[in-house]
């Protein structure tokens, strides 16, 4: 496993392993020691995955404290663009976009640290997208900021997008709490 930084604090692409033989393919993509090694404390209290149609666009989701949560993502079959938006008001990367393609070919994942909203545009049909995230869902707490309401070029005309991610407020009135 490896540690990649990007230019917004916290926030990392991690990349692991496949290994092949002739029964199918085995990867650790997760290993507590080695994150703690990294220096990622990352200790997930929930587990979940989404199976999304192709032009999904899902987000920008995130957990306000105090049960804000960490997410580890990856895309377990097919693609996504994942996208990420600083919402911490003390960054130097606040309101600036990061975005990685994560398939089932490339074997990255993106660890995702408290203060971000989260996104992605599925790429491909029936792709499955996996999270682990450190606290429990929390209804009381869930938040989003509208998707396009921000500096990031989706690349997209019309996308398939929840009710809820339409009606989300818009990045300039969130008043961000992180």
């Amino acid at each position: 496993m490896l540690k990649i930084a990007t230019q917004f604090e916290g926030l990392y692409v991690i990349d692991s392993k496949t290994y092949a033989d002739s029964r199918g393919v085995l990867n650790k993509f997760y290993q507590k020691s080695v994150f703690l090694s990294m220096g990622l404390d990352f200790d997930f209290q929930e587990i979940l995955y989404t199976v999304s149609h192709k032009n999904v666009i899902r987000g920008m989701h995130f957990q306000t404290p105090p049960t804000a949560h960490a997410k580890l993502v990856r895309s377990m079959k097919g693609e996504i663009l994942d996208v990420v938006l600083d919402l911490r008001k003390n960054s130097t990367t606040f309101g600036m976009a990061y975005s990685i393609t994560l398939s089932e070919k490339n074997e990255k994942a993106l660890y995702i640290p408290i203060g971000f909203a989260h996104g992605y545009k599925v790429m491909m049909d029936n792709s499955i997208t996996l999270y682990h995230t450190s606290s429990e869902f929390s209804p009381a707490d869930d938040a989003a900021v509208l998707w396009n309401s921000f500096n990031f070029d989706w690349c997209i005309e019309n996308p398939i997008i929840s009710v809820k991610d339409k009606n989300a407020v818009p990045f300039i009135e969130y008043d961000s709490p992180f």
